[in-house]
């Protein structure tokens, strides 16, 4: 099992910036391919970022290309999301989904994910 605690949402107006932070507990990190997902209101969940196992393998949904990070710490059980000129239409819930995998893929999928946290809002003012 492996547990996932979301931090680092809040307010920030547009064109700023927020680091999101996901900590997981349990089972060995380093061997866990991570996403990020985001629902909006009345919206679906949909795709944000995604990083391998290692680390060396990402992808991003095209409405966050050049502008969002995703990296992974393993030696600190940590996946961030450094999010820059953000959008009002960035405004949703964010959550970090991970799964255990062997592969040097980031997967975009949110079915391929088993384990989630609890979310984090992120709120972008114009």
């Amino acid at each position: 099992q492996v547990q996932l605690v979301e931090s680092g949402g809040g307010l920030v107006q547009a064109g700023g910036s927020l680091r999101l932070s996901c900590a997981a507990s349990g089972r060995i990190f380093s061997s866990y391919s991570m996403g990020w997902f985001r629902r909006a209101p009345g919206k679906e969940r949909a795709s944000v970022a995604a990083i391998s196992w290692s680390g060396l393998s990402t992808s991003y949904a095209d409405s966050v290309k050049g502008r969002f990070t995703i990296s992974k710490d393993n030696a600190k059980n940590t996946v961030y999301l450094q999010m820059n000129s953000l959008k009002t239409e960035d405004t949703a819930v964010y959550y970090c989904a991970a799964a255990p995998s062997n592969r040097e893929l980031a997967y975009l999928s949110a079915d391929y994910y088993g384990y989630w946290g609890q979310g984090t809002q992120v709120t972008v003012s114009s």
